[in-house]
């Protein structure tokens, strides 16, 4: 609709106005706030008013003139001469970007910027503000530079592409260059996008794409030792075991049979479309009326042989996640497969079923592929709304390929062989399955599986070296991720 309106085709209207005690809302056209915002922005006002006094026109003509002033300050790179400082550096133009970027996060506590912990946004932001992408007026805070990101990876995972959006000093030709001269060998900045205003990584995300490394001996039968350890040993004096040397080589030797692959194929597959995964997040703050989400499709590669050991690819595209969500999703499938419950189990832990203790696999496996942006590179495609870049990470796929090899699959890799993380959380579940008993060829859930938020339960453990006693993944107590 056109901005301007003949005077002939507005007829004049009497609109109520919203009169109080104090203040009486003006009607007069103006490009500036109503009367009754200006009261309450002085503390005139403990309550915001209505500004019904003003017509439509009025309104979009503030409405437009506000937008245009904002767009002029960025386009002009917010030169606008102020009072400074004596030792102030002169003002850069800024501009919003996309930052396309990948990192391996087997060091890092987390995407997010936390406090007394080392995030990939703490070590992103000081190389953006050392590299001189962010000016020293704005280096004090990300909130400056209005820095999102399209998804929040935990503590030690991965991510081969990532997207942040902010606003930033970009005259530098060799500004991506530096910044990675800045940064630690295991974040790496691919390139940046020019985007609108209006653009923010995370809202604009339409999905995200996960992929899973798994090696498949977590899928072989149960360990009769330790199913002996937990029926014969009292649960406050159990201990986590070690694997014997030749125990653990041939768990590497071993070879998933078609039957087990095809069950691991169908279970995934139920995970795709609309389903209500509040079992398989924290429940703090969690109801049936924010935790439905939507699955595009959850694919299963072919076994791979890497280092001797097999291993199987899982990729998830959803429109988004919870919390620890495809980290419980793959930590059911493996229990499921592993006691040959029925697949009909899962259909009872979607939607208003009971509340029950999802196991949550390793982190360590864990990858972001990259978020989505169809939505926004649709009207790229149509130069709609002044959108004229799509954000892609196709220019930068061979780099990031082999950043994905070295940094994160061989990170995985070499880590699984050195540590054997997920015979470790295997045997976790083996030796304390008091929180696991729905997991059973039945598929019958019993009273003493069912969790009560808030409740306070625990199932503390100790391993063989003499560990302190460990909390499990109980969710209303794993906030450490949060």
């Amino acid at each position: 609709m056109s901005e301007t309106i003949k005077q002939e085709d507005q007829a004049p209207v009497e609109l109520p106005v919203s009169i109080d005690q104090d203040t009486a809302v003006d009607a007069t056209p103006t490009d500036t706030p109503p009367a009754d915002v200006k009261a309450e922005e002085a503390g005139q006002g403990s309550k915001k008013r209505s500004n019904r006094g003003q017509t439509c026109r009025e309104r979009r003509e503030f409405a437009t003139n506000k937008r245009r002033a904002r767009q002029q300050e960025d386009d002009e790179g917010e030169s606008t001469p102020r009072v400074k400082s004596e030792n102030s550096e002169p003002r850069k133009p800024k501009r919003r970007v996309a930052l396309l970027l990948g990192f391996c996060g087997t060091e890092f506590q987390g995407m997010q910027v936390n406090p007394n912990a080392r995030t990939i946004e703490g070590d992103l932001f000081t190389a953006l503000c050392e590299a001189g992408a962010v000016s020293a007026e704005n280096a004090t805070s990300q909130q400056k530079v209005q820095l999102q990101r399209a998804a929040r990876t935990d503590k030690g995972v991965h991510a081969a592409g990532q997207v942040v959006s902010l606003k930033m000093i970009v005259d530098d030709p060799d500004i991506v260059e530096k910044v990675n001269a800045q940064l630690p060998d295991q974040i790496r900045v691919w390139g940046y996008v020019r985007v609108v205003q209006s653009f923010n990584a995370k809202t604009m995300c339409d999905s995200r794409v996960y992929e899973y490394l798994l090696p498949t001996y977590v899928l072989m039968e149960p360990s009769a030792s330790n199913m002996l350890l937990a029926q014969t040993v009292p649960f406050e004096e159990r201990r986590m075991p070690e694997t014997k040397a030749e125990d653990m080589k041939a768990k590497r030797e071993f070879r998933v049979s078609p039957e087990k692959l095809q069950f691991v194929r169908d279970a995934f597959a139920k995970y795709k479309g609309t389903h209500d995964f509040r079992n398989f997040t924290v429940t703090r703050g969690c109801t049936e009326t924010n935790s439905k989400r939507h699955m595009h499709w959850f694919e299963v590669s072919d076994p791979m042989i890497i280092d001797g050991s097999e291993w199987l690819s899982l990729k998830v595209k959803g429109q988004s996640f919870m919390l620890h969500q495809i980290r419980k999703m793959v930590g059911l499938v493996i229990l499921m497969t592993r006691s040959g419950a029925p697949l009909e189990l899962m259909d009872a832990l979607f939607g208003k079923g009971p509340r029950v203790n999802v196991p949550k696999a390793p982190s360590l496996g864990l990858l972001l592929e990259s978020p989505v942006f169809d939505g926004y590179n649709s009207r790229a495609d149509k130069q709609v709304q002044g959108v004229t870049n799509p954000v892609t990470f196709e220019p930068y796929q061979k780099t990031m390929d082999e950043f994905k090899q070295r940094f994160i699959y061989d990170a995985i890799i070499r880590t699984e062989m050195a540590e054997s993380v997920f015979d470790g959380w295997v045997s976790s579940t083996e030796v304390f399955p008091e929180q696991y008993t729905y997991i059973n060829k039945e598929g019958v859930i019993p009273e003493s599986a069912i969790v009560v938020p808030g409740s306070g339960r625990r199932f503390p453990f100790k391993s063989a070296a003499g560990d302190q006693a460990a909390e499990s993944s109980e969710d209303e107590l794993d906030s450490k991720d949060n």
